[in-house]
């Protein structure tokens, strides 16, 4: 095994994409998007079915009309999100998961499930670092 390679069991090696010796996976270009505050929390709202914008901005406390836009203009150019415009009076704008976005957005269910099990764990070895200050 090379020193950039992780020995992770059953599962695939994680190689730094990218890096002089490995060509670029895209892990960067999706760890971007997840980066961002408020992108996993509209997938997880869009996970249930499509949500009108105003629904949408009413579950996602906190955020402004500003960032919305960008999130959802973000996550639909990468085809996560699929925007549907009915030609009503006012306008209905509404979103949803693409298949794409679906199985991103499984993968971040395995996430959640993980930090869940594993939280209390965290917290102690955040504190006893902490505490050998």
């Amino acid at each position: 095994m090379s020193e950039t390679n992780m020995d992770v069991g059953e599962h695939a090696a994680l190689f730094p994409c990218g890096s002089s010796d490995h060509e670029d996976c895209g892990l960067r270009l999706i760890l971007d998007r997840l980066g961002e505050k408020w992108t996993v929390m509209t997938l997880a709202e869009l996970t249930s079915g499509p949500r009108r914008y105003r629904e949408l901005e009413r579950a996602l406390e906190g955020i402004s009309q500003r960032m919305m836009t960008l999130t959802l203009r973000r996550l639909e150019r990468d085809g996560l999100v699929v925007r549907h415009v009915e030609a009503t009076v006012p306008p209905s704008v509404s979103y949803e998961l693409s298949e794409l976005g679906h199985s991103l957005a499984t993968r971040l269910s395995e996430m959640v499930t993980w930090s869940r099990k594993n939280k209390s764990l965290i917290e102690a070895s955040q504190a006893e670092f902490d505490a050998r200050g």
